[in-house]
């Protein structure tokens, strides 16, 4: 079987064709993915990177917090890549990437917004217990007074009386039954003196 040289050659432009439409396709949808900026926006940072950019143009960059500016225009060249620090906040903000192209027509400048929410505050630590020092026992014997006191004790230290068992000791000096031993003994002299007296006159009588 004999294939016409005409056949062949429609064939082969039909390839050729497809080829180039695939080729021109891939070629043209590989900077506009690659001009595709990345961004990310946390509770506490905003993270920037453009790539694929061309360079010796004036290309700028502005990122903004509810309206003020987080980083000012700056202009940069091929690629620019920074991270920023949110300030902080208790309720969620708007953040604002401008990104104007300055190569052709622009088509690769962005205008896109992102919200910070709030970031979550770590739960609070409770305090320590302060340690409590331990009662004093009342075995322990109480610290002396730092001030002596100023008027001596004037209670007399009680003088231990004598046990029944032990023996009388002797008395000295006088006590309650001198005057009458005293009496007695001037009873006694006196009437030694009488007896004394009457006998001699006996003897005298007698003589």
């Amino acid at each position: 079987m004999t294939i016409p040289r005409r056949s062949w050659r429609g064939a082969g432009t039909f390839v050729a064709a497809a080829v180039v439409g695939l080729t021109g396709g891939a070629i043209s949808a590989g900077p506009a993915a690659a001009h595709t900026p990345t961004w990310a926006v946390t509770c506490s940072e905003v993270t920037v990177d453009l790539t694929d950019y061309t360079g010796g143009v004036p290309n700028t960059v502005t990122v903004t917090v509810d309206g003020k500016d987080l980083l000012p225009t700056e202009t940069f060249g091929r690629e620019f890549h920074k991270k920023l620090t949110l300030p902080e906040h208790d309720e969620p903000v708007t953040v604002r990437l401008v990104v104007k192209d300055a190569s052709g027509e622009g088509k690769y400048s962005i205008d896109k917004t992102e919200t910070a929410e709030v970031c979550e505050k770590p739960s609070p630590t409770p305090p320590r217990p302060t340690p409590t020092e331990p009662a004093p026992s009342e075995s322990m014997t109480p610290e002396p007074s730092a001030t002596p006191s100023e008027k001596p004790s004037k209670s007399v230290p009680a003088v231990p009386e004598p046990s029944p068992s032990s023996p009388n000791l002797a008395e000295t000096g006088s006590s309650s039954s001198t005057p009458v031993i005293g009496g007695a003994a001037v009873a006694v002299l006196l009437a030694g003196g009488g007896v004394m007296w009457s006998v001699r006159k006996r003897r005298t009588e007698q003589n």
